[in-house]
């Protein structure tokens, strides 16, 4: 049995197959998944796991060098908006519409649903290179 870092199988999977620019989604209750993306559903009941939770443990394990998210998020959900500029100080962040945001999601590696409840609490995090 694994010891540390993250237990979940299908997330440990997807995150060992990424390549430079390769990405995965971090999607709330909401968040339509297209036809053909794996989707990963951790939502256990609203609320759990948060979305912070969740983001929190994949960025301990994944070198991240882009995050985008919905320029709407600006407007509905600041508390979230503000983790993702806390957490992803050494990241790029970029802010596409919700609509250009749901079409870039058909590209993903994966989708993984959250328990989150809260708008717009969804992003994508492109993978960068480990060069330890």
């Amino acid at each position: 049995m694994k010891k540390h870092g993250i237990l979940n199988s299908h997330i440990a999977k997807i995150l060992a197959d990424l390549g430079h620019t390769d990405y995965i989604v971090v999607a709330d209750v909401g968040l339509p998944i297209p036809e053909g993306v794996p989707k990963i559903d951790l939502a256990l009941k609203i609320g759990v796991p948060s979305f912070k939770d969740v983001v929190d443990i994949i960025a301990e394990d994944m070198v991240i060098e882009k995050v985008i998210v919905a320029e709407e998020i600006e407007q509905e959900n600041m508390e979230t908006l503000d983790y993702i500029n806390e957490t992803f100080q050494e990241s790029t962040i970029d802010m596409l519409t919700h609509e250009q945001f749901k079409k870039m999601t058909q590209y993903a590696k994966a989708i993984i649903r959250t328990g989150e409840a809260k708008p717009y609490a969804n992003c994508i995090l492109q993978s960068g290179v480990y060069f330890g």
